[in-house]
């Protein structure tokens, strides 16, 4: 996923628990007794911290200054916590043993508030999007995605509004598939034989392709073919494990597949023409437009895959705001996932729209600056992602290592059973520190 590691977080997104629905668990929470002021009578001062830059921060700027004309009585005050992810958390980390020192609201994964979330240190926004005056009076009417709620609830508490979100899409470099007189694979199978053709047609000088997110990947697999949930219980050296693993590094040994290895992105020898396609988050667009070879010409096609994955942050409140506050940085947040906010926002940044009627707005899927949107819709039809509970960020990242070493012996032509074997001991140890 390799917008979530260009944002310095190792780790971003993937699948919902057995049960656990945002929509359907909240229920119980809607009639709560909470009073929520519906006007903003009085000057009231809101603090968010966040973690962007370039275009992004313009934009996030930008749209803080339109609802602040819109809404004179409050005031948003941006605090930038550094330029990567890993800057917010650890600002965060450390508020949350102060939480005098926390802001209003905050833009963060869910995996970083599991602690905050259990010890109640987060409001549920349930009563606020249930509420017409301050929400949408429903979920429903919120025009955002189940899927994206979801990944944004803890322990059935919804506790975030979906904000900066990517999935993952297939990247291609048309003038290769051309040259090679390959179609541009629908499925994980026609993904491994097209890459292998490329490769034999080359005659061994471009690989097929290779996955951005190794942890994305093997969850992926684990989910879509084997049914498989990303949890405690997950058996690294099972069965059905080893043929995921098996299919990416089979691929590597035979040199059809590619890692990223010290090249850390897929992008890179993709820009080169060294490598035919890759799988990554939407975000890589922008490297493309930058560093593609010239003479080369890149497409975007959907993940080849019924499911994919959500990956970005959401936006949380903690319970330390006055009454007013909250409202105010609701209505806030209403203001930054409204259609038009999300069309000027996607427009400016290359995140998709968390908003569905910004996602299948006509002039955003038309528009001429960028070949995502065209394809998005389609491809964020079924999404999942990384399942926030116990240690489960820590579990994601070592699946990553895992991968790494495993791919690193296969493209040597060694033997990875041993460390299938290490990396089970490796996972479960993740699962229970």
């Amino acid at each position: 996923m390799k917008f979530y590691k260009k944002l310095a977080l190792a780790g971003a997104a993937v699948l919902a628990v057995a049960g656990l629905s945002a929509c359907s668990n909240n229920k119980s929470n809607s009639s709560s007794s909470t009073k929520i002021p519906t006007k903003i009578s009085k000057k009231t001062n809101i603090t968010f911290w966040y973690s962007l830059t370039g275009t992004s921060q313009s934009a996030l700027q930008k749209l803080t200054k339109d609802f602040e004309k819109k809404n004179p009585n409050i005031s948003i005050k941006l605090q930038s916590q550094g330029g990567n992810y890993s800057d917010l958390q650890s600002k965060l980390v450390s508020g949350l043993q102060s939480p005098k020192d926390l802001p209003t609201i905050t833009q963060a994964y869910p995996g970083w508030l599991y602690n905050a979330a259990k010890n109640k240190m987060l409001v549920n926004l349930t009563p606020y999007i249930n509420n017409k005056s301050i929400g949408w009076g429903s979920y429903k009417n919120s025009g955002i995605k189940k899927a994206l709620w979801d990944g944004a609830n803890i322990d059935g508490i919804q506790v975030g509004v979906p904000f900066n979100k990517s999935v993952e899409v297939l990247f291609y470099n048309k003038t290769l598939l051309d040259k090679y007189h390959v179609q541009v694979p629908t499925n994980m199978s026609e993904l491994a034989s097209v890459s292998a053709k490329i490769y034999r047609e080359s005659h061994h000088k471009v690989r097929g392709m290779g996955f951005d997110a190794l942890n994305n990947y093997y969850m992926m697999q684990m989910k879509e073919t084997y049914g498989k949930n990303f949890n405690k219980n997950l058996n690294f050296a099972a069965k059905d494990s080893v043929k995921a693993i098996n299919y990416y590094a089979n691929g590597v040994k035979a040199g059809y597949f590619m890692q990223a290895g010290t090249e850390k992105y897929m992008s890179t020898p993709f820009n080169n023409g060294r490598v035919a396609m890759f799988i990554g988050s939407t975000a890589n667009e922008a490297y493309l437009k930058q560093g593609l070879k010239k003479g080369y010409v890149y497409g975007v096609a959907p993940r080849p895959s019924s499911m994919n994955v959500q990956q970005g942050t959401d936006i949380y409140m903690f319970k330390k705001a006055t009454a007013m506050q909250k409202s105010a940085a609701f209505k806030y947040l209403k203001f930054l996932t409204s259609k038009s906010s999300q069309l000027y926002w996607a427009k400016q940044t290359g995140y998709m729209p968390v908003n569905t009627a910004a996602l299948n707005d006509s002039a955003y899927q038309q528009a001429k600056d960028s070949k995502i949107p065209a394809i998005l819709s389609k491809t964020s039809k079924k999404l999942y992602f990384l399942p926030v509970t116990k240690n489960s960020i820590t579990a994601y990242d070592q699946v990553n290592a895992n991968m790494q070493t495993i791919l690193a012996k296969a493209s040597k032509g060694q033997n990875w059973t041993s460390d299938i074997k290490n990396g089970k001991a490796k996972l479960d140890a993740a699962w229970k520190q």
